[in-house]
């Protein structure tokens, strides 16, 4: 059995149920709307996040969900989309998961709309079920989503990020929305309860060494043989490049800066860049610190009793930092 299928045995019912209701949640009036969205469900991931919502809520009831944790995680997934589809468009992606992106087939200009709406979708589910305090904590993760990815653009242009930046970037841009899920989760069985902050803590955590473990694929993992470099290539500052360039010679610094702003393209001095975070211990310092998140992470699930809840949460936090992909 896959792992991620292992993950999601105490919470498969209830998976089944959501994707209706998701499904669901998206209709519209517009036919080209209904084609596009219909395109998007067809295409998902492995849903990860609803999948955090509904084992939150039952880690911190002792098994109970209501209506509430459905539409908190079709919220969640609708507002996730909507990132998704504006994404594409910001970076020109033309492909999503390995299939046409929405802005691919439909230009841009329908993208874009079809994100807002999506947005639009989320928003009205909470409001119209008087959800405001899941509402709420969807709202920030949006703000924080969006602030994150203008401080990175802001610094990029420069390569001036310290570690504390870096760490406020991943933090709103990735650490927030699995933040959310998990404090949603709570939120919608055991309101304003301690539960709720300490699962969105947990959250964060959890998604701060998630994005540690995307800079590492950067410089090659066994399953994949061989670095990829797309980081360097596309001028982002990961953590084990800002390690390097922080404990490096003054003379090494200039030329790593040189070679990422003006050599990026050139896959010779990229992968020379590569070899030289990997020499200058850039890999291993990004490593103890991914495990020190999923360590805090697995503290805070040792004080919930035991369940199969529990159990998949633990396994979650272990599959972050141990994927492949």
């Amino acid at each position: 059995m896959k792992i991620v299928e292992q993950i999601k045995l105490p919470v498969v019912e209830e998976m089944e149920l959501f994707e209706k209701k998701f499904s669901q949640s998206m209709s519209s009036k517009v036919a080209l709307l209904n084609r596009i969205t219909y395109y998007i469900v067809n295409r998902k991931g492995k849903q990860m996040r609803p999948m955090f919502v509904f084992l939150v809520a039952k880690m911190v009831s002792d098994g109970a969900v209501n209506e509430r944790t459905y539409r908190g995680a079709a919220v969640i997934e609708l507002i996730h989309t909507a990132t998704l589809v504006h994404d594409d468009v910001v970076d020109d992606s033309n492909q999503r998961r390995g299939f046409f992106s929405v802005n691919a087939l439909w230009k841009n200009k329908i993208a874009v709309l079809v994100g807002d709406f999506l947005l639009s979708k989320g928003l009205l589910l909470s409001i119209d079920a008087g959800d405001f305090d899941l509402l709420r904590i969807i709202s920030v993760a949006v703000r924080e989503m969006s602030e994150g990815e203008l401080l990175q653009i802001e610094k990029a242009r420069n390569l001036d990020i310290t570690e504390e930046i870096y760490f406020e970037i991943i933090r709103q841009k990735t650490a927030t929305l699995i933040a959310a899920c998990s404090s949603l989760g709570a939120c919608s069985v055991v309101p304003e309860s301690d539960a709720v902050e300490k699962m969105r803590w947990f959250g964060e955590l959890i998604g701060m060494a998630f994005q540690i473990k995307d800079d590492l694929f950067d410089y090659g993992d066994a399953a994949i043989g061989k670095p990829t470099g797309i980081d360097i290539k596309e001028q982002k500052m990961t953590l084990p490049l800002i390690y390097t360039l922080n404990h490096c010679t003054s003379k090494k610094k200039k030329w790593l800066i040189n070679s990422i702003k003006n050599h990026n393209k050139n896959k010779k001095r990229v992968n020379e860049v590569i070899d030289f975070v990997k020499v200058s211990g850039g890999l291993e310092y990004a490593t103890t610190i991914m495990h020190e998140y999923k360590d805090k992470a697995l503290a805070i699930l040792s004080e919930y009793p035991e369940s199969d809840y529990k159990s998949s949460l633990v396994l979650m936090v272990n599959y972050v930092i141990d994927r492949k992909k």
